[in-house]
């Protein structure tokens, strides 16, 4: 059986989230929402957030799971104010992300010198995730696949003939995504990306970004055969060595994601905010470069 998708854009990060439907039973899930963030003034606002609540009660859906593809690093995760804004008398949807968030939310809590109150091990998620596991969106069968390179804890969800595939691929326009960040790895992501090319060519592929030219409209969906036929970056026919080389001379040219600081803070705890002070204020951490300072 295949799932109905609706899809929503988030401008300000370029972001897709994407409601997975059981057109039997009505039952959901929810891929990658995002928090709205005005940096300048740190208000963090749920508008985004709250056209999937709306969505979903307007069409009837029971929202049963809330599935993150990895922490991305361009966008502040909503998961945790949506599974509390969909939970009913003490139960509601489950978060879950791939295993390999563990290594991030370790390399990470150093960066940030989080003290005890965070524990990195994978408690602010419901469930993690491996290569091979299975899950059920109503009567619908989740596949889950490992697709690695961007980040240790990338994942793919293979819903009948749709695949959600995180950052793992961007659209035949845009390529793929950057492999610079802690634990990230080209040649992983290539041969994640092979995986994915395994997949029947109809194979319909949901994006979790899009960065189009102004004169362009941001595409949610393409399908595994238009990546194979014309992706930018990696083609069926594109090597290893090739990619690998591609990659890595782009992303030494590549500014750090404005949000990076943010989006990872909160991400690695499932959308939570870090815990508030005695006054009741959260406050996020930017660590410095100060070596041109301190020379």
């Amino acid at each position: 059986m295949n799932p109905q998708v609706r899809s929503f854009h988030h401008p300000d990060t370029g972001t897709w989230s994407h409601v997975i439907v059981d057109p039997e039973t009505r039952h959901a899930a929810i891929v990658d929402p995002v928090l709205d963030l005005d940096l300048a003034s740190g208000r963090i606002g749920t508008g985004s957030a709250r056209r999937l609540v709306e969505y979903a009660e307007t069409t009837g859906l029971t929202v049963e799971w809330i599935l993150e593809t990895h922490a991305h690093a361009d966008h502040l995760t909503a998961a945790d104010w949506l599974k509390r804004r969909l939970s009913k008398d003490g139960a509601g949807p489950a978060i879950g992300i791939g295993h390999g968030i563990l290594e991030v939310q370790k390399t990470f809590k150093k960066t940030f010198d989080l003290d005890d109150r965070f524990v990195a091990d994978g408690r602010q998620f419901d469930r993690l995730f491996h290569d091979g596991d299975m899950l059920c969106i109503g009567q619908l069968d989740v596949h889950v696949i490992g697709t690695p390179g961007h980040t240790p804890d990338g994942i793919s969800y293979l819903v009948g003939d749709a695949c959600f595939v995180g950052d793992t691929l961007f659209s035949p326009r845009g390529g793929t995504a950057r492999c610079d960040f802690p634990g990230a790895n080209a040649a992983t992501l290539y041969r994640s990306i092979r995986r994915l090319y395994s997949l029947p060519d109809e194979t319909r592929v949901f994006l979790a970004h899009d960065y189009p030219a102004e004169d362009e409209q941001p595409l949610a969906q393409t399908s595994i055969g238009e990546e194979k036929a014309s992706n930018i970056h990696v083609t069926a026919q594109t090597s290893e060595a090739a990619f690998v080389a591609l990659r890595e001379a782009r992303d030494a040219t590549l500014a750090v994601p404005r949000l990076l600081w943010p989006a990872l803070q909160v991400n690695i705890r499932g959308g939570r905010l870090p815990p508030h002070d005695a006054a009741g204020q959260a406050f996020l951490k930017i660590p410095l470069d100060s070596s041109e300072f301190d020379a």
